[in-house]
């Protein structure tokens, strides 16, 4: 476990000082935990799905190729980042989100079995003390990755959400697992963490009205990572996790490049 630390501590000193050349990391593996962002990518059913455009794409008249696009994209949807602000008034916006704890080791605990046995599971506190009575106590500082199996379906909205309905109706009809609002408090008064991310839609399960851990998370400056790609392929412990957002002055949320740095 010291080893471990010590090439985790290694790896992000040198991606804060930035290594000049590949060589200079400690060997490993780069996982890409992100989902692309295309006229699939899944959407809560009350927001425009993502949108590209071309501006011009060709030859010009100078002899060289030239393209440019432009975007449209909901805050929320696709794998995002939700800024405490998004449910915690005067809380952090994304732009104001320090990077240590976008910059950090990560646990993974992993309820798939639970899951996708049930579209409505959500984790409990008795699945964190379980994942400590094998791993030991969750490290101060962690990101928590929650995987429930359900990246499995991606991009598939009736597999992924349980509708693929839109708006009100799509929302009443949303069936996928989350975390429980009590574990969701267990963890900010109990551990410190840095953030928690998951791979479903939301950090909330489908069902849910009153959205406690967003509320619970956000209120004590937690951010939220959703629709997570890949958890199925990062270790349970032993990672190095940078999800770097679009950097929104004042935004509650914004897509997020988020990948794993895995040591050998």
């Amino acid at each position: 476990m010291l080893s471990t630390k010590i090439v985790l501590f290694a790896a992000l000193a040198c991606l804060v000082a930035g290594c000049a050349k590949p060589g200079g990391y400690p060997p490993g593996q780069w996982l890409d935990l992100t989902h692309d962002y295309s006229s699939e990518t899944v959407y809560w059913p009350t927001a425009e799905p993502f949108k590209l455009g071309t501006v011009t794409a060709g030859m010009t008249k100078k002899g060289y190729y030239y393209s440019a696009y432009e975007f449209c994209a909901a805050e929320h949807g696709g794998t995002h980042i939700d800024a405490p602000i998004h449910f915690a008034q005067g809380g952090k916006t994304v732009d104001e989100i320090p990077l240590t704890q976008l910059i950090a080791p990560a646990v993974k605990v992993d309820v798939s079995e639970q899951a996708i046995a049930n579209r409505d599971y959500q984790i409990g506190v008795e699945d964190f003390n379980a994942w400590e009575s094998r791993h030991g106590k969750i490290p101060d500082g962690s990101i928590v990755l929650l995987q429930t199996g359900y990246g499995r379906y991606w991009p598939n909205r009736v597999q992924y959400l349980g509708t693929d309905k839109r708006g009100a109706e799509g929302v009443a009809e949303l069936h996928f697992p989350g975390l429980q609002p009590a574990a969701a408090e267990w963890l900010v008064k109990n551990r410190k963490i840095s953030a928690v991310g998951i791979d479903t839609a939301s950090i909330d399960y489908g069902r849910s009205q009153m959205f406690g851990s967003h509320v619970m998370l956000m209120g004590h400056n937690v951010p939220a990572f959703e629709n997570i790609a890949n958890l199925d392929k990062v270790p349970t412990v032993g990672m190095q996790i940078v999800a770097l957002p679009m950097k929104i002055k004042g935004g509650s949320g914004g897509p997020l490049r988020i990948v794993a740095f895995v040591p050998d």
